[in-house]
């Protein structure tokens, strides 16, 4: 197995394309190009283009399971997990998966994401606690992104109540956090997800998880601030991985899809960038 983690694919990465931004992957036949729309066999073909026409403008991919799953595309998946690693193997991928299950079946999750499909890193549920975790820091090196603060306007049901029962009673969202900075990261191998339309809860989520990276949905389609995000999360010690899907992959509905997706990544990275300070 290979010695080099996701965390140094990450920075070699976000060093070498100058790049905070990870395009997601989130292929939807009927939003496809003419040529392709409505064709979920040419799912490969639709994201292995984008793949190639952003690779050197990203810091992650971030293909989501659910996208392919749904169309029996998980052949294609593998296909194209393999076409990134041959084509930009600089870049790393992150599964997004969002498992959380405990014992024998988070064991088989974990070798579905990094056996299977050979992801870098993958998103997981914390929910059931630290043993739904653990499965997946026995393979050495890879990376896993605990959802703590996500974007969804309904995370608030959960994220944000109080534990009383915890010395000083955070937020969960916080507590999340701090288990994630600390007890729960053994080998180095831990990240949080924190979504982009709540600025001042990434502000938080940093400063209770100082060296963690962060992956951040919700630039682009779901309307989160680039600047805000980025003076938000952003540090010396902690990077952050800033995830747009629908607005690169989308970018046009025609024959130059792929042209237009880099056009779109470009500006994302640079606007991401001037925000660096």
């Amino acid at each position: 197995m290979s010695s080099t983690t996701f965390l140094d694919m990450l920075h070699g990465a976000t060093a070498r394309n100058d790049s905070l931004l990870c395009v997601g992957l989130d292929p939807e036949p009927q939003r496809f190009p003419h040529a392709l729309r409505g064709d979920a066999q040419r799912i490969y073909d639709f994201c292995a283009a984008i793949v190639d026409a952003t690779c050197d403008l990203v810091c992650a991919f971030k293909p989501q399971i659910a996208y392919f799953a749904a169309h029996r595309a998980e052949d294609q998946l593998e296909r194209l997990m393999q076409h990134m690693r041959a084509n930009a193997p600089h870049v790393p991928i992150i599964l997004d998966a969002k498992r959380g299950d405990i014992g024998s079946t988070a064991e088989q999750y974990a070798r579905e994401a990094f056996e299977r499909y050979g992801a870098d890193a993958v998103t997981l549920s914390p929910f059931m606690g630290f043993d739904s975790i653990e499965p997946y820091l026995q393979y050495h090196g890879k990376g896993a992104f605990l959802l703590c603060r996500t974007s969804n306007p309904g995370g608030d049901d959960i994220q944000a109540q109080r534990l009383a029962s915890v010395e000083g009673q955070p937020l969960l969202y916080e507590h999340i956090a701090t288990q994630a900075q600390g007890l729960w990261n053994k080998n180095g191998q831990l990240g949080l997800v924190v979504g982009a339309t709540y600025p001042e809860e990434i502000a938080r989520v940093r400063q209770l998880a100082p060296t963690l990276p962060l992956l951040i949905p919700g630039v682009g389609a779901q309307g989160g601030d680039a600047a805000a995000t980025v003076r938000a999360g952003l540090t010396e010690s902690g990077t952050i991985v800033v995830n747009s899907s629908r607005a690169v992959l989308y970018a046009s509905g025609d024959v130059d899809y792929a042209q237009a997706a880099r056009s779109t990544a470009k500006a994302t990275r640079e606007a991401l960038n001037a925000a660096r300070g």
